[in-house]
């Protein structure tokens, strides 16, 4: 066969030579034109046949789910150019360590946010071509990823420090030995477990934001150790709450508990470490910490290698914003609340990577284990003025609200993963396993609540009248995964390269999620003066509870009870079970034509159980979901050029629900500071996807691709936001709208531009640039007849007064554009890169209000532009790594807002407030 056989690195890969390989020079160093003959293994036409092993220093450390394939191969007419994107069957995009140290991000969330077609909120969330969360999928080394967020189905990225991983590849296309659950693209991040060469690495980093360091924010105290990311025991639950929570009653004056009771318990809470909110002039500036070593040893034939990772990062982050709730009709608009919010949110992140890699020649063994435990302590003061305290839009019953908050919310990540990559000749075999823990804790979310009064004039809470109050909050959540697969591949010994391969996977997902609310409530009518008008701490001390409003006068005081809610609606078990199995081949169907295709079969059982926590009875559980789908997917490739080929795919995939979007507890979003509960009515998503791409591999690293691509989505899941009547702050649901499409078109162009002939310090130096752009319409269906459900007293309604026909899918920008022009030299370390970015306006929720559909709530990302510069510098010969960032330059603000509606509405500002420019400088020594 005429042509060039190159193995990668992608999967495990297999060595499927059908000819006499002849070694090209390692990666990275120029390939002579080839000029033999037939006698020395080439071709008159100039090609030779030739093989290169892509685990060569220089290409990325890639462990993917399956097996061997022609996916790990790439036939090229008539010369070598190395590029993982174009070697593989299915449409991917890889991040190797090179890249992401050019980008030079802290996070993979924000490197991945360069990748064509994706962007990422502000939770670190992942968008791939503007679909949410749900539709992407994490794994780690070929593993799935627990999340410890409540809200999410997938790990928030941004959790995911760079220096702990060797490459992160975006797949867009769906292959059946990839989990069933595809809707935009999967992410497989892949671990440094086989360094090199034996290196030690220490660094230090100091940044500010413009917004935040030096400015005001707002602070509480929480405990000593709390800068570490661990409460040294303060937050603890009290025994005496321990046991009243475990008691299987609701925490409320009765049989089980005196008002006694109650004040004991609402006294042995923690209070003004938790409570006490205060101005600070002085936030501190953005640092953090990293230490990482690796060694390889050789053992007889093997190597052996252990690779260590720890770092630490301490930043903070004040918004000063704009929010406010209204509601809209077709023909106007109304403010309900206009406030200011400034909030600090101090983020603590703790990290750590330990793995070992065996190298068995054809075969790689490699152990990885991860901790990331990211800590927010979040204070913040909400100054609102509140136009329908009385439940009636009326603006001459207009009230000052002042709203304080406290959290402490502890995410944290365990995950080992085992996985074996052996090949036995024309056999290749994976196997996979790994088990993760995620929690999720959140003890001491409090919420004061103080309304101005005219008569005093001062604000005060009477704990229960016209808005006031105190509250406070402790929920936890804790998930299991296991989950196990093999795959095997076959190359079958014909003319013509085929190869044969399936696979089994199991997933197993078990979470336990619980969240306690509770009040503080007088137990008189009011609160005698001037305790309304205390601070926090003094207004929850022992003595106002107790009742000694003045020296040794016992009054009625406060109890600590328990927040009205739907009986067992509070706690919850989630579980969903998955076994899958698949068929797939690949072949070269004719010359320079290849085609893999096959089917996945899965079968899953998901079920969300409320638990009945107060022993009361009267519990409504909704069936399980159990679904099985048989999901083909085929991918031809045309290598129609020496350096070009098309791609043609086409698959079936699905979406299954959110364990928190079927779950009825309620959760607060830190981010946006609104409420969220979950629909157990909700059904599984089913995709259609198609793709056809362009691409030409011009060199080394380099490419242009075009592509077009076709989602339709049956039963897609969207949330709905509600502003009930007579209340403030939206609530924020689930619900299947009936139908979706989704299509585009997106270019990519990678390219250096060498410099040596501008001179001799130019002579090492080139320009290396990149720019993607995306194009993506989407739109809702919703014709007559068609109905949703929302977890609600209405139940089944019609589609209609939820969705509007023909809007965008939630998240979905319909512009998204990367560009990258950066200055570096070949031979050493030195770097400048500029860092562009654009998002449009994209659909963050629906709304509703009093049962009406409301204008959608939209998000502006707008554009942003960053400049990343590195440079090492020898000092007493030691080598260093400087690196200076310059995040936001342009200074883009967060804007959300709802859309005027009728010739009298008003524009309704959800949030907005200004992001700053991030500033920092950070050194890195290797020993």
């Amino acid at each position: 066969m005429t042509g060039l056989l190159v193995s990668t690195a992608l999967g495990s890969a297999a060595a499927f030579a059908q000819t006499s390989p002849q070694i090209l020079p390692p990666v990275g160093e120029d390939v002579a034109e080839p000029t033999q003959t037939d006698d020395e293994t080439g071709d008159q036409d100039g090609t030779i046949d030739q093989s290169v092993d892509r685990d060569d220093e220089g290409s990325p450390d890639i462990s993917a789910p399956g097996a061997g394939g022609l996916g790990d191969e790439i036939v090229v007419q008539g010369r070598f150019i190395p590029n993982e994107t174009r070697s593989t069957a299915s449409v991917i995009s890889v991040l190797s360590a090179e890249d992401i140290a050019r980008q030079g991000d802290g996070d993979i969330a924000s490197s991945l946010e360069r990748v064509t077609g994706l962007s990422v909120d502000n939770g670190g969330f992942v968008y791939v071509r503007g679909l949410g969360d749900r539709y992407s999928q994490a794994l780690l080394n070929g593993t799935p990823l627990p999340s410890p967020e409540p809200l999410k189905r997938v790990v928030p990225l941004d959790l995911f420090p760079t220096s702990v991983l060797a490459s992160a590849t975006v797949q867009k296309s769906y292959s059946v030995n990839y989990p069933g659950e595809f809707g935009g693209g999967v992410i497989n991040l892949t671990s440094a477990a086989l360094p090199k060469e034996n290196f030690l690495t220490a660094g230090l980093g100091i940044g500010i934001n413009t917004e935040t360091t030096g400015k005001l924010g707002y602070t509480y105290y929480g405990s000593a150790s709390d800068w570490t990311g661990f409460d040294d025991g303060t937050r603890d639950i009290p025994d005496i709450l321990k046991s009243a929570l475990n008691s299987g009653s609701r925490i409320q004056s009765g049989s089980t508990f005196t008002n006694e009771d109650l004040q004991d318990i609402g006294t042995s809470l923690v209070n003004a470490e938790t409570s006490l909110l205060q101005r600070n002039f002085d936030i501190p500036p953005i640092w953090s910490a990293s230490l990482s070593g690796g060694y390889t040893v050789p053992i007889g034939a093997a190597d052996l290698g252990i690779i260590a990772n720890a770092s630490y990062s301490n930043s903070f982050n004040t918004r000063d914003s704009i929010q406010q709730d209204g509601f809209s009709s077709p023909s106007s608009s109304v403010l309900v609340e206009d406030g200011r919010l400034v909030r600090t949110d101090h983020n603590i992140v703790v990290s750590g990577l330990y793995g070992m890699g065996l190298d068995l020649d054809e075969h790689k063994i490699r152990w990885t284990n991860v901790y990331i435990r990211d800590t927010l302590k979040q204070g913040g003061l909400y100054a609102v003025d509140n136009l329908d305290i009385a439940g009636g839009i009326d603006p001459t019953n207009r009230a000052g609200i002042l709203r304080q908050q406290t959290m402490w919310i502890e995410r944290q990540l365990i995950d080992t993963v085992l996985s074996g990559e052996f090949r036995f000749g024309a056999f290749d075999v994976n196997l996979r396993g790994n088990y993760a823990n995620s929690q999720r804790e959140a003890p001491y979310q409090r919420e004061f609540n103080y309304v101005y009064n005219d008569r005093i004039g001062d604000y005060q809470n009477n704990l229960q009248e016209n808005g006031s109050g105190a509250s406070i909050a402790f929920s936890d959540l804790n998930e299991d995964v296991w989950s196990g697969a093999v795959d095997v591949a076959y190359a079958l010994p014909t003319a013509r390269d085929f190869v044969l391969s399936a696979g089994y996977a199991y997933n197993s997902q078990n979470r336990d999620a619980t969240r306690r609310d509770f009040a503080f409530l007088p137990l008189g009518s009011s609160l005698p003066q001037p305790v309304p008008q205390q601070r926090p701490d003094f207004l929850l001390s022992d003595l106002n509870i107790r009742g000694f409003y003045t020296p040794l006068v016992p009054g009625d005081g406060i109890v600590f009870t328990e927040a009205l809610t739907t009986a067992g609606s509070q706690a919850y078990e989630a579980d969903l079970e998955v076994h899958a199995g698949y068929v797939r081949a690949e072949a070269e169907i004719l010359p320079f034509v290849t085609m893999e295709g096959g089917v996945r079969y899965e079968t899953a059982r998901q079920q969300v159980t409320a638990l009945d926590i107060f022993n009361e009875g009267n519990l409504d559980q909704t069936a399980p979901l159990k679904n099985d789908y048989f999901l083909p997917a085929a991918t031809v490739t045309w290598n129609f050029a020496e350096d070009m080929q098309l791609r043609a795919n086409a698959s079936k995939t699905i979406a299954r629900p959110q364990f928190r979007e079927l779950a009825r507890p309620q959760f607060i979003d830190p981010d946006t500071g609104r409420i969220f509960s979950g629909n157990p009515f909700l059904v599984d998503s089913e995709l259609f996807n198609a793709e056809a791409r362009y691409e030409w591999y011009f060199d080394r690293d380099q490419r242009f691709s075009l592509a077009g691509f076709y989602k339709r989505i049956d039963n897609p899941i969207e949330p709905v936001s509600d502003l009930p009547a007579g209340q403030t702050g939206l609530r924020t649901t689930f619900a299947n709208a009936p139908k979706a499409e989704l299509y585009g078109g997106e270019v990519e162009i990678v390219k250096y531009f060498d410099l040596f002939d501008l001179g001799s310090f130019f002579e090492t130096k080139r320009i290396f640039t990149s720019a993607n752009y995306t194009y993506t319409l989407s739109n809702l269906q919703v014709k007559d007849g068609d109905q949703t459900i929302l977890f609600d007293t209405r139940g089944l309604r019609p589609a209609s007064e939820v969705f509007f026909d023909g809007t965008a899918l939630t998240g979905q920008s319909k512009h998204i554009a990367n560009l990258q022009i950066g200055f570096e030299d070949t031979d050493r370390l030195q770097q400048i890169t500029m860092l562009l970015r654009y998002a449009s306006d994209r659909v963050t929720t629906r709304s509703i209000a009093g049962g009406n559909r409301q204008p959608d709530v939209i998000e502006q990302p707008g554009l942003q532009l960053d400049i990343v510069a590195r440079e090492e510098l020898t000092i007493s010969g030691q080598p260093f790594e400087m690196k200076f960032e310059a995040r936001n330059i342009t200074g883009t603000r967060f804007r959300e807002y709802q859309p005027a509606s009728g010739d009298n509405g008003i524009e309704i500002i959800r949030q907005q407030y200004d992001r700053g420019t991030t500033l920092a400088l950070s050194v890195a020594a290797r020993f």
